[in-house]
């Protein structure tokens, strides 16, 4: 069965916004999870409000409740319920003269790496998140939505930590996202991270092999966090130590981390629970070594990503070097 379209928030006024939608899914929306969809369809509504008439049995999936990680397969029926969608001139404000201002001030600072009519890759700054909320009104996506208006579809492939620079994916077409995110699925992407931990790490001739299962949970605060847990879900990362670098009283590692599963903060904490925690890691790291050694951010950069071209098939593998402040830190233990 063909997917009727999903309507567009800013052509949709409130009164006719406000009626129950049945939804069949389309081989072009397959794969995606419930809440991406719906925060999607309902542009200008809260994220917190999408999540709660989820959470509340609004939303049906088949006639169903459904979790917002359910993944829609083509056929799918969805319901959607009554929302008040944001009416253009809502919209219109948050597109404004000084939004659009700070989002090219962005995007000179995120370089594309890859184009063409499917992928748009970028390389990401420490500092800036991949997508706006919790008190951010502009992220990577936001930025680039923005400044390049004429995308008419454009979705991330995966995340990266705000404070965590390096190879970021979008998709500019559905097909394009839905085959890369089985890629990740079915683990067959290759995602490669430099990194300075504190310390000096002893590796030995083999690959260092990181296997914690991790927890994730909440703060007080709503702030997420993870740890190692017996009862977690099972992780796995392979350090490869590059040098050792020394100085009186102190000592930091340059290695490779390479994903073999893809969990929240996973190389985090994984270098937190191995005694040597990333430089600059606000919240699994040492604060007085980071002061110590006057570290000025989060020392972790994705720099490969290697992927078969969802269109073309082709074999991908795109880099990222080695940042600045990394070479700055490491020429300080040279001296």
């Amino acid at each position: 069965m063909k997917s009727e379209p999903i309507p567009n928030p800013l052509r949709v006024k409130t009164p006719a916004s406000a009626a129950v939608h049945l939804q069949t899914i389309g081989p072009e929306e397959a794969g995606q999870r419930l809440d991406n969809y719906l925060l999607r369809w309902a542009k200008g509504v809260p994220k917190s409000h999408v999540y709660r008439i989820i959470r509340s049995g609004e939303v049906r999936v088949n006639k169903k409740r459904a979790e917002p990680t359910t993944r829609l397969i083509e056929g799918d029926v969805v319901r959607l319920p009554p929302v008040r969608i944001a009416e253009p001139a809502q919209m219109a404000a948050v597109n404004s003269a000084q939004t659009k201002s700070r989002a090219h001030g962005y995007s000179d600072k995120m370089p594309i790496l890859f184009e063409d009519e499917a992928l748009l890759i970028v390389n990401k700054p420490a500092g800036l998140a991949v997508h706006g909320g919790s008190g951010i009104s502009l992220g990577a996506i936001e930025t680039l939505r923005i400044t390049r208006p004429e995308l008419k579809f454009l979705e991330l492939v995966h995340r990266l930590d705000r404070d965590t620079s390096g190879v970021l994916l979008l998709a500019k077409k559905r097909s394009a996202l839905v085959e890369l995110h089985r890629q990740i699925r079915e683990g067959q992407t290759d995602k490669r991270y430099y990194l300075l931990a504190h310390g000096e790490i002893i590796q030995g001739a083999q690959t260092m092999q990181l296997k914690y299962p991790l927890h994730k949970y909440l703060l007080p605060n709503g702030e997420r966090r993870v740890r190692v847990d017996p009862d977690g879900l099972p992780s796995h990362t392979a350090l490869r130590v590059t040098k050792a670098l020394k100085r009186e009283g102190a000592a930091i590692t340059l290695a490779e981390a390479q994903l073999k599963t893809g969990r929240t903060h996973q190389i985090r904490v994984h270098l937190q629970k191995l005694g040597h925690a990333i430089l600059g890691d606000d919240k699994y790291g040492f604060e007085d070594l980071d002061k110590a050694i006057k570290s000025k951010r989060l020392y972790l950069h994705a720099h490969v990503a290697g992927f078969t071209h969802p269109r073309t098939g082709v074999k991908m593998r795109i880099e990222s070097p080695l940042p600045p402040e990394f070479t700055a830190m490491m020429k300080t233990f040279e001296q």
